[in-house]
């Protein structure tokens, strides 16, 4: 098993907050290793990716998109931030299809909500989110990356993301839509504050205390 596989096995392993792993890893790696098209996509709920659906976007669907990078961002911090408002955008979009509207920030306290997902669900469709843009000529400045997860239960409670970094300069990003609920931006971070058990102001998930190193 390489790097990324086995990077990307125990990620999903993790299941945000220690969630069984619900789906079987051979279907994870189909989603996560598509290429994805308007008219036909693979997208990510229940935990886990527990439940995948195939999905289409018509031309209707993607206009908001389209008006979002009109014009189109004149330099990465530009780009960035249209990257985050495009991943909630398409999360309204989604949502409406597939009944994860009401998906709330976080993954504890939302059993009496339908339609929720996990950080690894999210970490998923913001990847597919974001190949939908890089085809569409809407990110020029940064390449995709694959997820990453950061504590693993040694410093805090395991947590996924979507990855990316800046072509000029190679500066990674966190591209993480689970702290918020859905259709809101996603939070764009540098990486290295990610990895450190960042978790915005303003965020409606509490944050879980990190587990002391036996």
């Amino acid at each position: 098993m390489n790097y990324r596989i086995s990077h990307l096995f125990f990620s999903l392993l993790s299941l945000c907050f220690a969630q069984a792993v619900l789906a079987e890893f051979a279907d994870i790696q189909k989603i996560y290793r598509q290429t994805p098209y308007l008219h036909e996509f693979s997208f990510c709920q229940g935990g886990g990716c527990a439940k995948m659906s195939q999905l289409a976007l018509n031309q209707v669907d993607w206009q908001p998109i389209v008006v979002l990078f009109q014009p189109l961002p004149h330099n990465a911090e530009m780009e960035r931030a249209h990257i985050a408002e495009a991943i909630g955008l398409l999360e309204q979009i989604v949502g409406n299809k597939t009944g994860t509207s009401n998906d709330r920030a976080g993954t504890f306290g939302n059993s009496d909500f339908s339609g929720q997902q996990d950080c690894n669900d999210e970490a998923i469709n913001t990847i597919t989110y974001m190949r939908l843009l890089k085809q569409a000529g809407y990110m020029r400045f940064h390449e995709i990356e694959d997820m990453r997860t950061r504590n693993f239960f040694f410093t805090g409670w395991p947590h996924t993301t979507a990855v990316i970094h800046e072509i000029k300069t190679k500066e990674r990003f966190a591209v993480d839509s689970w702290f918020y609920d859905n259709g809101l931006p996603a939070t764009v971070v540098r990486f290295e504050v990610w990895k450190d058990n960042f978790f915005p102001n303003d965020s409606p998930i509490i944050q879980p205390k990190k587990t002391p190193i036996q």
